[in-house]
């Protein structure tokens, strides 16, 4: 029996060992060597074999991250090295008359310079951590930098912290001083959550971080992906002490702490403002949020003789970026409406610098994001902007709201063709219902309906149609059959030659299909494959305008979304207007016979297109593909019917001769077309 046990404590200890090393690997290193699936049946046989024999339970175990029991309160921890704070320098001449004084006390002459490590001041909560024998023992919150709280059950629950440390030179006893923080990544997921159920969302990943850490049930702790970089040492007895800042934390990383892999040492004060400059440019794309640089003398020699003031050290100090939040007063809020109809609230703000630039305006989204704000005009908020980020309302200060603040009311017409404003049930976004005749919508439904997949208007691109409206010229797509080349001729970098070439560019466009008409006409949700769809299933636009929502229920891939947007749009007056006045103006197609199509030799099949075609291009072998009746898809499954595989055809191509679906070349392809024409 005693042999069996040992036999257990040994696969115990070797799990353990096995499944910390894989932690460290994964959340230090970001190198993980097995698969979830391996980590997941380790951990699994570990946790049997706790259960089965309870007395092997150690500290440093793996399962202990879960969290345990909620505590009824944070106990107090005072801190045998003071956790101070860094003295602030918020420009050039301020970091270098920091060199200056230390050049100073330390007696350097003019041409001596200063080694200096630069790190980033990383955005979360300063903590301590205590190792006795290599075994976390506790973790504590700065507090006031004498005092803070004892937070040991949740920072057990962070798997870039080690509970046991590895590797040669362990001291005996070790406090790691280093920053918690939430990466955007997992800020944003946690806020997502956090609206799902109705409850308020955290305003920063700092905010979030620290609510994390003071949790009571460190099982909440454990459900927030919180990382911790150690950046400095408290206590250090029964060990050799490493003799630079650089060299300490590169014994941190080797016993298992995340060090930030932009720590870099540097020689002299210009090249600490390079530095900054790098970081600052650099900070938007980090996974975390750095609201600084951190400089500290790299000697520890040189960082004793230096010493302290009265709350920080004199051989480091932290050069803020600019704010990226700050407060000021809701103006006043104003209706814009955009390409689609949505009708996008925008807060004017009384001016306030934030993230290096003054701010004025700042988007609200929509009206859940008002609602859930709990915003009215008047009151103080905080904005918050991100490098070039637009501004946002982050929160509201409701302690300062006056008495006079009005609620946000939207309009329920549109602010700019006075059409009613809609909001379709399930839906956040409010939208004016003006569609074509909308003159805020009119660009951009110009711009969809000259497009090459629409009308295809060859040489009507973005900034002519921009030009066109601007110039009053034209107000919707069907005033595009009016222009002349004489209207146009004198316009920006036209000329006589490309006036007349788009006139006839546009009289070609004349002659058109119902599927491309129905999609040139920008109705919600209605692309190209649903032209198609419709133009297959009702045969006539007359028919498509007159049917009710049973009848575009009863269609193939349409939904009660969708048949809402088309009812929607066709029941609106100006539309139908413009629609009548492309018809007058000549746009025109063939009407589908539906009675024949039950004929069509490749109903209820699906064709998938894949690599380049020579002779025809893809559009056009789409459109034929349509008109003999098949669905095109743009992916191969098993219930594709059949894939043409031009050259460069290729993990489309191999799936499909995985499923043994026919595969026809681009000549085989033309010459099936050929037989069926």
């Amino acid at each position: 029996m005693a042999q069996i046990l040992e036999q257990v404590r040994a696969e115990y200890e070797q799990l353990k060992d096995e499944l910390n090393q894989h932690n460290h690997r994964y959340y230090v290193l970001d190198e993980p060597t097995i698969p979830d699936s391996e980590y997941d049946r380790s951990m699994r046989r570990l946790q049997d074999i706790e259960q089965q024999h309870p007395e092997l339970l150690s500290d440093d175990s793996p399962s202990q991250r879960v969290g345990g029991a909620a505590l009824p309160s944070f106990s107090q921890v005072s801190h045998a090295v003071p956790m101070l704070s860094l003295d602030n320098a918020f420009s050039e001449e301020e970091l270098e008359a920091f060199d200056r004084r230390i050049s100073d006390r330390l007696n350097y002459k003019d041409d001596q310079q200063i080694d200096y490590v630069c790190e980033p001041k990383l955005d979360g909560v300063a903590v301590s951590l205590l190792y006795n024998q290599g075994l976390l023992v506790r973790g504590a919150t700065r507090g006031d930098g004498k005092v803070g709280e004892d937070i040991t059950a949740n920072v057990r629950t962070i798997n870039s912290i080690p509970l046991r440390l590895n590797g040669d030179g362990i001291p005996e006893l070790l406090e790691v001083r280093g920053e918690i923080y939430l990466p955007r990544g997992g800020f944003d997921k946690i806020n997502a959550a956090a609206i799902a159920k109705g409850d308020k969302p955290f305003v920063n990943p700092r905010n979030a971080a620290a609510g994390s850490l003071r949790q009571l049930d460190s099982k909440i702790t454990a459900s927030r992906p919180l990382e911790m970089c150690a950046y400095s040492v408290g206590q250090f007895q029964g060990g050799e002490t490493p003799d630079s800042h650089l060299n300490m934390l590169k014994a941190l990383g080797s016993w298992g702490f995340k060090i930030n892999t932009y720590v870099e040492a540097v020689q002299g004060i210009a090249a600490c403002e390079a530095y900054y400059e790098r970081m600052q440019k650099r900070r938007d794309q980090l996974p975390y949020d750095i609201d600084g640089i951190v400089y500290k003398v790299n000697d520890l020699g040189l960082q004793q003789r230096l010493g302290f003031v009265a709350k920080a050290p004199r051989w480091a100090i932290a050069r803020k970026f600019p704010a990226q939040e700050e407060m000021t007063q809701l103006v006043d809020v104003e209706f814009q409406v955009g390409r689609t109809g949505a009708l996008t609230p925008v807060a004017r703000l009384a001016p306030v610098f934030v993230g290096g630039v003054t701010v004025s305006n700042a988007t609200l989204h929509n009206g859940d994001e008002i609602a859930r704000l709990g915003l009215c005009i008047g009151d103080t908020v905080i904005i918050r902007r991100a490098g070039d980020v637009i501004p946002k309302v982050a929160a509201v200060v409701l302690d300062r709201r006056p008495e006079n603040a009005q609620p946000i009311v939207f309009p329920e017409n549109c602010p700019v063709c006075q059409s009613s404003v809609r909001r379709v049930e399930g839906e956040a976004v409010a939208r004016c219902s003006g569609g074509l005749f909308c003159g805020a919508q009119s660009k951009e439904a110009i711009k969809h309906f000259a497009s090459r997949k629409a009308m295809d208007i060859d040489g009507l691109g973005d900034k002519l149609v921009e030009l066109l409206v601007d110039r009053g010229l034209i107000y919707s797509p069907a005033d595009l059959y009016e222009l002349s080349a004489t209207k146009i001729a004198d316009l920006e970098r036209m000329g006589e030659k490309s006036a007349q070439n788009l006139i006839d560019s546009i009289a070609v466009s004349r002659q058109t299909t119902l599927a491309k008409f129905l999609f040139a006409l920008g109705i919600r949700e209605v692309g190209e494959a649903t032209g198609q769809t419709l133009a297959r299933n009702f045969g006539s636009l007359e028919a498509i305008i007159e049917a009710e929502q049973d009848a575009l229920l009863e269609v193939d891939d349409i939904g009660p979304v969708v048949a809402y947007y088309i009812r929607d749009f066709f029941r609106n007056p100006d539309n139908l207007s413009i629609i009548n006045a492309l018809r007058e103006s000549g746009v025109s197609w063939d009407d589908i016979d539906i009675t024949a199509q039950d004929s069509q030799p490749l109903k209820g099949q699906t064709w998938v297109l894949t690599g380049g075609m020579e002779i025809m291009s893809r559009a056009e072998a789409k459109d034929r593909l349509q008109e003999l009746g098949a669905k095109v898809a743009g992916s191969v499954s098993a219930k594709t019917s059949q894939v043409v595989a031009g050259p460069g055809a290729g993990s489309k191509l191999t799936k499909a001769q995985s499923l043994d679906i026919p595969v026809f070349d681009e000549e085989q392809f033309l010459a099936f077309l050929e037989g069926h024409k």
